[in-house]
């Protein structure tokens, strides 16, 4: 027999993932924008509403649980990361909105993008957000693992550009105003892929009963 408690652990489980495609699908139009792709304004704004109104709803299954059930200790932890799973989602999606607001203001940045390979670490970013959700679907130690090297990558894919485009400022005044504005749409980028990694940390812990965070993951990877 179904308890409520396996119930509402289930839909929790579920609107986690719902708001998971919905801030993955959130980076997919940031970063259109940023390619100079049409944005649809409006579906934006309503994904972030969506974003918003699931973070809200999480947080209430969960309170409902600690507050009627008894979960055991595995249970608690999936509902830990949970909750820590959709506050890094909302994240995303504030910040996801931050580039397409950003993005607007940088003149002639097709030359920008294609001169630092803009495109390249965007594809990384897609990628790393997908790995993010696919960890908490499947649970799987390896595609925790790939969400943190792609982390590392991103971090100095973009470290990178933006070291390129300060020089590129530096000579040519006429780039300030859209690499300033460029640098800051990469340090939302990095903030975005560091909150995905977040999220696979969570998800170790819910599975392993262990906070680690990347860096020292890799370095135990390493060793074995």
């Amino acid at each position: 027999m179904v308890t409520h408690l396996q119930i509402e652990l289930e839909k929790l489980n579920n609107v986690i993932i719902k708001i998971g495609n919905l801030a993955e699908n959130q980076v997919a139009e940031s970063l259109k924008a940023l390619l100079s792709e049409p944005i649809v304004g409006k579906e934006v704004k309503k994904t972030e509403e969506k974003i918003d109104k699931l973070d809200i709803k999480i947080d209430e299954i969960c309170q409902s649980i600690f507050a009627l059930q008894q979960p055991v200790a595995s249970d608690l932890r999936f509902i830990m990361a949970s909750m820590q799973i959709s506050n890094e989602i909302e994240r995303i999606g504030d910040l996801a909105i931050s580039v397409i607001k950003r993005a607007k203001n940088i003149n002639d940045k097709h030359e920008l993008i294609v001169k630092f390979e803009i495109a390249d670490l965007a594809r990384d970013l897609e990628l790393i957000i997908a790995k993010s959700n696919e960890s908490f679907l499947t649970r799987s130690e390896n595609v925790i693992g790939e969400v943190f090297v792609l982390n590392n990558t991103i971090q100095n894919k973009s470290e990178n550009a933006i070291h390129g485009i300060i020089s590129e400022m530096k000579s040519n005044s006429k780039a300030v105003v859209s690499g300033t504005n460029l640098v800051i749409v990469l340090k939302h980028l990095e903030r975005i892929s560091q909150h995905c990694t977040n999220i696979a940390e969570d998800v170790h812990f819910m599975v392993n009963a262990k906070i680690i965070k990347h860096e020292k993951y890799q370095e135990k990877k390493i060793e074995e």
